[in-house]
C-alpha cells in the first residue's frame, strides 16, 4: 500500500469520513462459539471492534491495519474496555505473519489477493479463518465502487481450497441499519479437523 493510501485512511478515520462501528460483525459473533480460544489475527482491524470483541471472549489478539489513526483508537478502546490486545500499524501488502502461528484469522471487509496465501500459511494446525466482504454483482448495491475492492463470486472458495470449508455463502442483504443493500460473500474454513 502506498503512503497516499495510508494518508487517505488516516484522514477518513480522523475526520469521521469513515464511521466505525462499536459492535462486532454479526457473522463473527455467530461463529465465535465454534472456535477454541487461542491466538487471533484480525486483518484490517480499523479501530478494533472485532479485535476487542475477540479479546473479551478470551482470545490473545493481534490486530493490524494501515491506518495509524485507527490503531491509536483501537489501543485507546482496549484500555477503556479493560482488555489486553496488541494493535499494530502495518502495510498489509508487505505483511508476512509467521507461519502456523494463529488459531483464528479474521478478514472483514477487506480484499488483498496477494495476502490470501500468507494468511492461509499463518494458520496453526486446526486453526480457523473467517472472511466477509463485499462481492461483485450486477445488482444495485452499496459498498466499494471499484470492482478491485470487491470479491469475485466464489473467490473465497478458491483461496481457501486447501482448507476444509465449513461455511460459504453469497447474498444480497440489507445493512445493519437497513438503509442500504449489500452484496456479501462469506466463508469459514479450518486448517484440519473442525471437530465434526
Amino acid at each position: 500500500m502506498s503512503d497516499e493510501e495510508r494518508r487517505r485512511w488516516d484522514e477518513r478515520y480522523a475526520t469521521g469520513g469513515y464511521q466505525a462501528r462499536a459492535f462486532p460483525t454479526a457473522y463473527l459473533e455467530q461463529w465465535v462459539p465454534t472456535f477454541e480460544q487461542g491466538r487471533a489475527l484480525v486483518v484490517a482491524c480499523g479501530p478494533g471492534r472485532n479485535g476487542l470483541y475477540l479479546a473479551e471472549q478470551g482470545f490473545e489478539v493481534v490486530g493490524v491495519d494501515i491506518s495509524g489513526v485507527a490503531i491509536s483508537r483501537a489501543r485507546d478502546a482496549a484500555v477503556e474496555r479493560g482488555v489486553e490486545a496488541e494493535f499494530r500499524a502495518t502495510d498489509l501488502d508487505d505483511f508476512d505473519p509467521e507461519p502456523r502461528s494463529f488459531d483464528l484469522i479474521t478478514v472483514i471487509r477487506y480484499r488483498n489477493p496477494g495476502l490470501w496465501p500468507r494468511l492461509v500459511e499463518a494458520l496453526a494446525p486446526d486453526g480457523w479463518i473467517l472472511a466477509e466482504h463485499h462481492m461483485k454483482t450486477t445488482a444495485d448495491v452499496a459498498g466499494p465502487k471499484s470492482a478491485d475492492f470487491r470479491l469475485d463470486p466464489g473467490e473465497l472458495l478458491r483461496v481457501f481450497a486447501g482448507l476444509r470449508i465449513v461455511h460459504y455463502s453469497e447474498s444480497i442483504e440489507p445493512a445493519d441499519d437497513e438503509t442500504k443493500i449489500y452484496a456479501i460473500e462469506r466463508a469459514v474454513a479450518c486448517n484440519g479437523d473442525p471437530g465434526w
